[in-house]
């Protein structure tokens, strides 16, 4: 009597998580002169604008000019955008064109899955901000106070917007739906965080409304590692960025565990 044979799977089979990782990395460094060199001349435009109307108008801090005050605030809005941009637009293309189930097919954890599109979304967002920080510097001289403080927010900051963006590509069936959650949600978040302006400059109502944003703390407690002065104290800053980072990983995984709209 013959017994049905079982099919166990290869155990020589290495992880996809390199190869998927390489291939989201060169989904952006293919088209560099899109993912990062357009994100640049944006926040260049943003700087040269801003700087030419308000500089010598605008006193921040007592002791930074405006336009010093405004580029780390430029950097950090171009990686939290870029950082966004790069999982969800991956996702809802590869939705869109079907191609979906080439990642669902490999024998990949969703902890493989999570961190491939996660470590690839850091590295854009911090290629843009790099770009940004090098072409600012013809413009004006930027010292920093504290190196390590700029790169713990930088690396938590484009994770939190890269989790964010994951979600958003899981959630998204249409390029319309990912713009709605891109205009109503990122935009906003990103634009009324302190970007341009000291929250100290506000009425207490929207002092107020400002420290309900995440990123806002972003945002301050990046600055904070380049002229170490800052809206709110740097400590309570990063404990805010990385309490909703662990949130947004945790809820992440959760939901490439279940197969939410994957298998569909």
């Amino acid at each position: 009597m013959s017994s049905t044979p079982i099919i166990k799977p290869r155990q020589d089979m290495g992880s996809g998580f390199p190869t998927l990782l390489r291939k989201e990395l060169s989904r952006f460094s293919k088209v560099a002169f899109q993912t990062i060199a357009a994100p640049v001349l944006t926040a260049l435009l943003y700087l040269l604008i801003f700087a030419h109307v308000l500089e010598g108008r605008v006193q921040v801090y007592n002791s930074v000019p405006y336009t010093s005050f405004l580029i780390p605030g430029l950097m950090m809005m171009s990686m939290l955008q870029n950082s966004f941009a790069n999982p969800s637009s991956s996702l809802i293309q590869s939705r869109i064109t079907g191609n979906l189930v080439f990642i669902l097919l490999p024998p990949l954890s969703h902890r493989e899955i999570f961190s491939a599109y996660l470590l690839a979304s850091i590295v854009r967002g911090l290629c843009v901000g790099a770009c940004v920080w090098l072409v600012a510097l013809f413009f004006v001289r930027l010292p920093v106070a504290n190196i390590l403080w700029v790169l713990v927010f930088a690396v938590l900051s484009c994770g939190i917007m890269g989790t964010l963006g994951l979600v958003a590509g899981l959630w998204s069936e249409k390029f319309d739906q990912l713009a709605a959650f891109q205009n109503f949600l990122i935009m906003p978040a990103t634009f009324l965080s302190g970007v341009f302006y000291s929250i100290h400059s506000l009425p207490p109502f929207w002092q107020a409304v400002s420290h309900w944003n995440p990123v806002f703390y972003t945002i301050d407690g990046f600055r904070y590692g380049f002229f170490a002065v800052s809206d709110v104290s740097p400590w309570h800053s990063l404990a805010v960025v990385t309490a909703v980072f662990a949130v947004l990983c945790l809820f992440a995984l959760r939901l490439l565990a279940s197969g939410y709209k994957l298998r569909n």
